[in-house]
């Protein structure tokens, strides 16, 4: 996929005062704003730049640079920080026009309180715990959705905090540039992968349209046989082959070659696809949609558009880290008292960015379809904490569920079970989790992430302005149910 990497985008770092201070107070806040984005930067915790763009003093260089924010395609967010007083009603009209993610930083230039040489320059100075929360509560007065990191800025915790804020803002603003491309409909009579695309994409930004399968068919159609092998030679450097039909395998290469010259045509990041519309392609896209994923490009089986559309957005968000995401489905629990455990698969599109070990190229009946047997990657999901995401529409907005798991090496070999497979452990539990998710109205389809975090998510939802679910060892059943209630009077007032 052609795109700038995620550390393209930059964040503009802006620092309040007042005119009240004089120069020489100024232009030390400005030379601590320059040491702090410099430093934030080296740490190296942060996926994108800080730039200290400039210490505002009037309610028009306020406003000037956040219209500037807005209309700058490189700026991802603003990070603010007040390192004297900011009278906050300065910042009114500024914000009004605020239209990217937004982080109050909260922290001072010095870690400690000096002894000796603290006097009044250095409290006119350095009064961020005096600044900051004036700057706090103009954002509350207004309702404005920002994030709020507490802390000394060479922490590593703070440091790490503001790098997961960027990931989130990132995918925020990448929502807004969004194209989902649908070959045909949904699967028939199914209900959670439905929904309002008007709607998401007011909400959210995502374009989701239709083409046709016979427009695929066509691009296949006009794929070279020296273009078959060029991405074959790509299949023998990236996984093992196990199948000795050669032939079904280039027809998946065939079908990649087809669907990414599509995608960059027509600029789309995420495309869904279904079994019952095939027409006369000879496979579903298995090896083919798996190898797509794994460059970067969101999926989502029988139609599902809005989990294509999360599974591009969360790759994006964890861009550089080397857990893995993926489409993922569950299928299966694993009922043994003391281990229960959920297996994870699909028909075929499991993204090797999870894989164990290298992934296998094999050719096996797909049983549903009555087309030929597909190339599949075969293999295991590593080990390691991960969380599970579903975008549900619900009616009139749509909610995120996420679920905090740990995926476990699987305890069967499973031969006969010819797909890609994760087996996990969902907190609370299996019986707990199952009952929440399943009362919160969560898909059977969802993007399985060992790179994104929960706040990453919760982060990026209240940037867009939607509901969040979190399922955790906290959870109970009776305190979602709460949760739920009050949401739905909350959202049905808004």
């Amino acid at each position: 996929m052609k795109r700038e990497p995620i550390g393209a985008y930059e964040f503009w770092f802006i620092v309040g005062s007042q005119f009240l201070y004089g120069k020489e107070t100024l232009d030390e806040v400005a030379r601590h704003a320059r040491i702090m984005a410099d430093g934030l930067v080296k740490s190296k915790n942060l996926p994108c730049k800080l730039v200290y763009k400039e210490t505002v003093k009037t309610p028009e260089e306020i406003e000037q640079c956040i219209k500037d924010a807005n209309y700058d395609d490189r700026c991802a967010g603003l990070v603010t920080w007040m390192h004297t007083f900011s009278p906050s009603k300065m910042w009114i009209n500024g914000l009004r026009l605020l239209q990217k993610p937004y982080c109050h930083l909260h922290t001072q230039f010095n870690r400690l309180i000096p002894d000796t040489e603290i006097d009044m320059d250095f409290m006119n100075l350095n009064q961020s715990a005096h600044g900051d929360r004036e700057h706090a509560f103009i954002a509350a007065r207004m309702g404005l959705g920002r994030k709020i990191i507490t802390g000394f800025w060479e922490d590593a915790t703070v440091q790490k905090q503001l790098g997961q804020w960027m990931r989130s803002a990132v995918g925020a603003v990448e929502s807004r540039k969004l194209k989902v491309m649908r070959f045909g409909d949904n699967m028939r009579n199914v209900a959670v992968t439905e929904g309002d695309k008007v709607g998401v994409q007011m909400q959210l930004g995502w374009q989701v349209n239709t083409w046709g399968v016979g427009d695929l068919i066509r691009e296949v159609e006009a794929v070279s046989e020296s273009e078959v092998d060029e991405q074959m030679d790509i299949y023998r450097s990236r996984y093992t082959f196990a199948a000795s039909d050669l032939q079904a395998v280039r027809y998946q290469a065939r079908e990649e070659v087809a669907m990414r010259r599509f995608f960059e045509r027509e600029r789309i990041q995420a495309f869904s696809n279904t079994f019952e519309d095939l027409q006369q392609l000879r496979q579903l896209p298995g090896l083919a949609s798996q190898d797509l994923m794994a460059e970067g490009y969101g999926y989502g089986g029988e139609g599902d558009w809005k989990v294509s559309a999360m599974t591009s957005l969360i790759k994006r968000m964890t861009e550089g880290m080397d857990g893995g995401t993926t489409f993922m489905e569950d299928y299966t629990y694993h009922m043994e008292q003391g281990n229960e455990l959920s297996l994870g698969a699909h028909m075929l599109e499991v993204c090797p960015s999870i894989a164990a070990q290298k992934a296998t190229i094999e050719v096996h009946p797909l049983g549903i379809g009555g087309k030929e047997p597909p190339a599949r990657l075969v293999f295991e999901g590593h080990p390691g904490k991960a969380v599970l995401a579903s975008l549900i529409d619900i009616g009139g907005r749509v909610r995120l569920i996420v679920n905090s798991i740990e995926v476990v090496k699987p305890i069967y070999k499973m031969p006969n079970l010819p797909v890609a497979r994760v087996m996990w452990r969902p907190e609370p539990d299996l019986y707990t989790a199952s009952h929440l998710w399943m009362l919160a109205g969560g898909a059977h389809h969802a993007v399985l992430s060992y790179d994104a975090t929960e706040e990453m998510l919760e982060d990026w939802c209240e940037i867009m302005g939607i509901e969040f679910v979190l399922i955790n060892k906290e959870t109970t059943v009776a305190s979602l149910k709460q949760q739920l209630f009050l949401s739905d009077l909350a959202w049905k007032l808004r």
